[in-house]
């Protein structure tokens, strides 16, 4: 077992749930209250990567992100290394192409919340700021919940972006993934199986956490 790979996975993973959580906490509240017109744009820019081919969206990144264009070359200038094939230039792509897991479920989460309160709440001098965390978060936990978990589970698996932006370097980009793709690749089924039953693993007891923290309970009868 490749543990090199577990722990980069397992970082790369963490870290791009936490950062998709503060990110999306903020734009579904503002996908729910808000009322511009480009919201509906806004919406469909955060949805994309749900159905644009992963290696589509890998390459694009890895060509923004390159020295060839204006993003690229200010954010060389800036950390003094492109973003492209390394760590932090994967958890950039994880990020984005995550994202729909993260958003969709807390604007589900939040227009569930029943409007009545809202308007309760701003009748009472609410700010936008204080509905969402005094009335949305709290009562669509297991909502974010399922955002977090869906987001970690999501980032895990992911192949496509991680191949075209970080490649395959031992301890920088090589995730699980891309470790049972080389497997299978090089003929390791018994490695590929074992790298296989992990993320299995992995994933059957994430999906149980949310299973577990999204059942509604039922009250006992006498």
């Amino acid at each position: 077992m490749d543990w090199q790979a577990l722990a980069l996975t397992l970082k790369l993973a963490t870290l791009t749930t936490a950062i998709l959580l503060v990110l999306s906490v903020p734009l579904s509240a503002l996908l729910i209250l808000g009322r511009s017109r480009w919201l509906a744009i806004l919406e469909a820019l955060a949805t994309l990567p749900l159905v644009l081919p992963p290696t589509v969206l890998g390459f694009f990144l890895l060509v923004l992100l390159g020295p060839r264009t204006a993003v690229g070359r200010g954010v060389i200038a800036l950390l003094g290394h492109p973003l492209a094939f390394s760590f932090s230039g994967l958890v950039v792509g994880s990020v984005i192409y995550s994202l729909p897991f993260a958003v969709q479920p807390l604007v589900a989460g939040f227009a569930a919340v029943e409007p009545g309160l809202v308007d309760a709440a701003r009748l009472l001098g609410a700010n936008s700021l204080r509905i969402v965390f005094t009335l949305f978060v709290p009562l669509a936990r297991r909502s974010l919940l399922a955002a977090a978990v869906l987001s970690f589970l999501h980032t895990i698996g992911e192949f496509g972006v991680v191949l075209m932006l970080g490649g395959d370097i031992p301890g920088a980009t090589r995730t699980l993934s891309i470790l049972l793709y080389n497997q299978v690749e090089n003929f390791d089924y018994a490695a590929a199986s074992r790298t296989a039953a992990i993320l299995l693993a992995l994933s059957v007891a994430a999906l149980i956490a949310i299973y577990s923290g999204t059942r509604p309970r039922r009250g006992r009868h006498a």
